[in-house]
């Protein structure tokens, strides 16, 4: 049986590879608008959980991050661990070229990745 996710935010998350300075991890506001909106910030791996909390303090909506209209605050300890995870992966997977988690809801305020891009080399 399929369950919906709760929670109304979306984020969107990922990895992808610069030909310049390698694995670099992803972090936005906007699942479906991310595109709209532009709200996104990159780190190169590896990240350590400072680096990935600091992600979200630059984004410009990151008040959506808070408690806000009935939902809880986002646990930005769980998020922190899934953007230090997606840099492992990037450092320890070479084949994988790029990795989509979009839409990234909050819910019950945690991630939970709804659906998911991987695009391996090659």
């Amino acid at each position: 049986m399929l369950e919906m996710v709760p929670g109304r935010r979306e984020l969107i998350a990922g990895l992808v590879r610069d030909p310049l300075y390698g694995p670099a991890v992803m972090l936005g506001l906007g699942g479906v608008t991310a595109e709209a909106l532009g709200d996104v910030v990159f780190r190169v791996a590896p990240l350590c959980l400072d680096d990935a909390l600091d992600m979200m303090e630059e984004l410009k909506g990151r008040r959506l991050l808070e408690a806000f209209r009935g939902e809880p605050a986002l646990n930005r300890q769980a998020l922190a661990e899934l953007l230090v995870s997606l840099g492992r992966i990037g450092l320890e997977a070479p084949e994988v070229a790029e990795i989509d988690l979009n839409p990234l809801k909050i819910a019950q305020g945690r991630p939970v990745a709804v659906d998911a891009l991987v695009v391996l080399e090659g």
